[in-house]
């Protein structure tokens, strides 16, 4: 087996990983400081359709973490980025919060699908106009298909039942664009001159963070945050290269065992 490359770069989740909603996991400011004094890229990956770019990185800020907007790549992102190669009108299924990711996407007369978290939409006359258009052609285009994500009250559904329940109403598949697609990975790391196998990927999630990253041909650390459930590392093969307690310490292994 080909000795494997030296570690230059650390994709890292958010929601789940760094912080749950409105508070940061305990001691993640001060790991990310110590993974910055490395000599390593590190981008932010998230698949969050709750929000904009620009209010996610607000609320990251506003919790003490030291990050710029363009060290985030973002599933609404990788959507804008296909709407626009495809020139299609959406239909978005998306929290209100996110619309400003999609400022300038022309939506009158839709001929798209996206769907993304959007509990507000997710009611029947809703669905079945996404229903109507899909039969009529349109794509299905689904920012992500997480099952389900975490919140400070516990676990809720995320949008992949919802556009599960599509597919199987229309006979289709949709197009997934963010985590764990392997061109949501790639793109993320694009401009950095890393390859995927000089990276690692941490996160709570172990099909869409971790072993999304492994099949693209990363490493991935799992944390026991956010929505992490015991026994999640057996559900993925090959298993996650590592799992970890929380962020910081998958931060201490990094800088102690895979530079």
């Amino acid at each position: 087996m080909a000795a494997r490359r030296a570690l230059k770069a650390v994709l890292v989740d958010l929601n789940g990983t760094l912080h749950i909603e409105d508070s940061a996991v305990p001691g993640a400011q001060e790991a990310l400081k110590r993974l910055r004094s490395a000599p390593l890229t590190v981008r932010f990956v998230t698949n969050t359709t709750k929000e904009s770019k620009r209010d996610l990185l607000e609320r990251l800020t506003r919790l003490g973490f030291d990050i710029a907007e363009h060290e985030i790549f973002t599933s609404l992102t990788a959507a804008r980025n296909l709407l626009e190669q495809q020139q299609v009108r959406p239909l978005l299924l998306v929290d209100d919060k996110a619309l400003p990711d999609f400022t300038g996407i022309g939506t009158d007369n839709p001929n798209a699908v996206v769907v993304g978290l959007a509990p507000e939409h997710f009611h029947y006359e809703m669905m079945n106009r996404a229903f109507r258009l899909i039969l009529d052609g349109a794509p299905l285009i689904a920012i992500h298909k997480a099952r389900y994500f975490k919140k400070k009250d516990g676990l809720c559904l995320g949008p992949g039942p919802f556009v599960t329940g599509l597919e199987y109403a229309t006979d289709t598949k949709a197009t997934v664009v963010g985590k764990p697609e392997k061109t949501f990975f790639l793109e993320a790391l694009r401009g950095t001159g890393c390859a995927p196998e000089e990276a690692v990927m941490i996160g709570d999630d172990c099909r869409d963070d971790v072993g999304g990253a492994q099949q693209a041909g990363m490493r991935g650390i799992l944390v026991r945050t956010g929505k992490y459930r015991p026994a999640d590392e057996n559900k993925i093969n090959p298993a996650p290269y590592l799992t970890c307690e929380n962020f910081p310490e998958a931060v201490e292994h990094i800088l102690k065992q895979m530079l």
